[in-house]
């Protein structure tokens, strides 16, 4: 059974998956672009193109590697983008980062994962946006985090996954920014880490 998420909560990742040991998680990341009024009054559909990234952080908080659109693959091959969507079309997970849990370099203590406007359309423009974490060998949805509040910023630190003395646990974030990229959003991570 799936855990929904609140701004700040944290879940066990070996509790939500029944206590098995997982090995292999997907970062899925869904949204709709919000209907605009068209020239004679109808509603037509938009393509919103929001990004997907994670960020992978030592125990010091410096940042080890970065899977994003522009780089599908980390260094040690243990997470993998799945490819970047330009619209937001269609039902279900839009982007999915893939995450080996076994094959990450030891280095990795805490995984962020962030979405962001790369063509600069804000969040006023999206709806139904989530993020959710799966098992993929189970092929179970462990969390949920629903990306609530519309707004005129144009990214988002959506949830980190940590390691820990008991595995793995994730937590919602939520925090509103503004940027391109990842890299915009480095400093604005820093306390989340």
């Amino acid at each position: 059974m799936s855990v929904s998420l609140r701004k700040g909560e944290t879940v066990s990742l070996q509790k939500a998956a029944g206590g098995g040991s997982l090995s292999v998680v997907r970062m899925g990341l869904g949204w709709d672009a919000v209907k605009k009024r068209g020239l004679f009054g109808g509603m037509k559909d938009q393509s919103i193109d929001l990004d997907a990234s994670c960020l992978m952080f030592d125990g010091g908080g410096q940042l080890v590697d970065q899977v994003w659109f522009r780089q599908l693959k980390s260094r040690d091959g243990a997470v993998r983008h799945t490819g970047d969507n330009l619209t937001g079309a269609g039902d279900g997970d839009d982007e999915s980062i893939l995450v080996d849990l076994a094959g990450l370099t030891p280095a990795v203590q805490q995984m962020v994962f962030v979405v962001n406007s790369f063509t600069g359309q804000n969040f006023s423009q999206i709806q139904n946006a989530f993020c959710r974490l799966v098992d993929e060998r189970a092929a179970r949805e462990l969390a949920r985090y629903e990306l609530s509040g519309s707004g005129t910023h144009t990214a988002q630190i959506m949830s980190k996954v940590t390691r820990g003395g008991d595995g793995w646990a994730m937590t919602a974030i939520g925090a509103p920014a503004s940027g391109r990229t990842f890299n915009d959003l480095i400093p604005l991570i820093s306390p989340h880490l």
